[in-house]
């Protein structure tokens, strides 16, 4: 709404520029043509009658359009209206209608959007926010507040520092326009803070003020306040009694006196120490002395009834003894017999061991035969399958000699070195690409070990015995 109402302030004020732009305009094109008109009339008539010339500089200046420039006016004035009745209250402030005519009009204007009769009523805008009003309890501050100083009952200047927060109630803001002073903090509050705590401070003394009857001052004060200004239209929340400054003389006297009392009381609570204390010692050696006597008490009391128990026990006593030297007998009669039990166990023992023992000795001898039966039975059964096998083994070999009986030859030239590498060929020969290396090598030597097969080739067993021979 605020840019609205400056938009049609704007356009307002453009069209009145407008409309005197149109005259200004029309009035200048109107001079420029009445003097051209009279340049050519003098060049024209060189000199002519005096009378057109003056018709000339007599006569109209020319088409202004008035009426056009009275429309735009007129145009002008509508929206300017408009701005003039729209009034923005913002936020945190309240307002009232002050008519030209009538004065004060009751009602608040609260935030937002008001119509008011345009020339006619103006709006005056208040703060009802909450404010604080700060006075100062001695001079030399960092920030400007009021110096406020009340009397005590002694006749001693104080200075109270005190804060009240407070804010305008906005349903009386006609009743707070038409009556108050603008400047309400300084004008209407801070008078009513003042007076109030000058009024009830006589009431007290200093030492009351600034101690034990501070918070009674405070309440009395804040109540008075609260109900001074609230007729006013003026709404306080809350009284605050921040400080309070006594004369420097007063304050010094007092903090000596406050040393003193102090003293006065650590003694007197010293004081109040010491004789706790001996009553307690009074009372602890009473408590020992009846400790004491109920002691003895108890102590002879044992002892007498150690008297009596003893002489009751001598009584006792013989009869006692004999029975306890009977027993003695009976004891001694028991270990006797005891004695010569035990001797008779020791030999039944012994023989029961010995016995034991021969029977053990029998049994391992018993043991050692039937071990060396098994053992020797064992060993003719090995020699028996390892024969057999033996002779299995010698007819399966005697079978496979006479199956293979280059085997032999075989046989003996691994026994003879382990140097040797045995290779095995074909009997035939054929095929085998060393025949003709092997009957190259050996074709000068005569054959004193194998004949020739009936192909005319030298058999496997002369070769191997002809390489074993001729190896260096």
């Amino acid at each position: 709404m605020i840019a609205l109402k400056w938009l049609l302030m704007i356009l307002g004020i453009g069209l009145f520029g407008s409309a005197g732009a149109l005259v200004i305009y029309d009035v200048y094109v109107s001079s420029q043509l009445r003097r051209l008109l009279r340049r050519s009339s003098e060049e024209a008539a060189g000199g002519g009658s005096a009378g057109a010339t003056s018709f000339l500089s007599t006569g109209p200046f020319g088409p202004v359009r008035w009426q056009r420039a009275l429309q735009l006016a007129a145009l002008a004035i509508v929206p300017l209206l408009i701005s003039k009745s729209i009034v923005v209250v913002p936020d945190g402030t309240a307002g009232v209608r002050v008519s030209q005519f009538w004065g004060v009009r009751p009602g608040t204007l609260y935030p937002g959007v008001h119509l008011i009769t345009p020339f006619v009523d103006n709006v005056a805008l208040y703060d009802t926010r909450e404010q604080v009003y700060l006075t100062a309890a001695s001079e030399g501050g960092k920030n400007s507040k009021e110096l406020l100083t009340v009397q005590a009952r002694e006749g001693l200047n104080i200075g109270i520092a005190v804060a009240v927060r407070y804010r305008i109630d906005p349903r009386r803001l006609s009743y707070i326009h038409a009556n108050l002073p603008g400047d309400i903090g300084d004008q209407v509050v801070a008078p009513v803070v003042a007076s109030t705590y000058r009024a009830l401070a006589p009431n007290y003394i200093t030492r009351e003020i600034f101690a034990v009857k501070r918070e009674e001052l405070r309440s009395k004060a804040a109540d008075a306040i609260k109900t001074r200004l609230e007729s006013d239209g003026i709404l306080v929340r809350e009284v605050v009694l921040r400080d309070i400054k006594l004369p420097e003389e007063y304050a010094k006297g007092l903090e000596g006196l406050l040393l003193k009392e102090q003293e006065s009381e650590r003694l007197g609570t010293e004081q109040e120490i010491k004789q706790k204390e001996v009553k307690i010692a009074e009372l602890e050696a009473e408590a020992q002395k009846a400790r004491d006597v109920k002691q003895a008490e108890a102590q002879a009391q044992v002892r007498v009834l150690q008297a009596k128990a003893e002489a009751d026990s001598m009584q006792y006593t013989l009869p006692l003894k004999q029975k306890q030297i009977e027993q003695s007998k009976l004891e001694a009669e028991a270990r006797k017999e005891a004695t010569l039990q035990n001797a008779e166990a020791a030999a039944q023992a012994k023989v029961i061991d010995s016995k034991a023992e021969i029977e053990r000795q029998r049994n391992i001898a018993d043991a050692e035969a039937n071990r060396i039966r098994v053992t020797a039975d064992a060993e003719a059964n090995r020699i028996r399958v390892t024969a057999a096998a033996d002779s299995e083994r010698m007819k399966f070999e005697a079978a496979v000699l006479k199956q293979n009986p280059m085997l032999i030859q075989k046989i003996i030239a691994e026994r003879l070195s382990d140097k040797l590498q045995i290779m095995m060929v074909p009997v035939d020969g054929k095929n085998f690409f060393a025949n003709d290396v092997f009957r190259s090598a050996f074709s000068g030597v005569p054959s004193a070990a194998g004949d020739e097969d009936s192909d005319g080739n030298t058999s496997a067993a002369n070769v191997n015995t002809q390489k074993r021979t001729h190896k260096p």
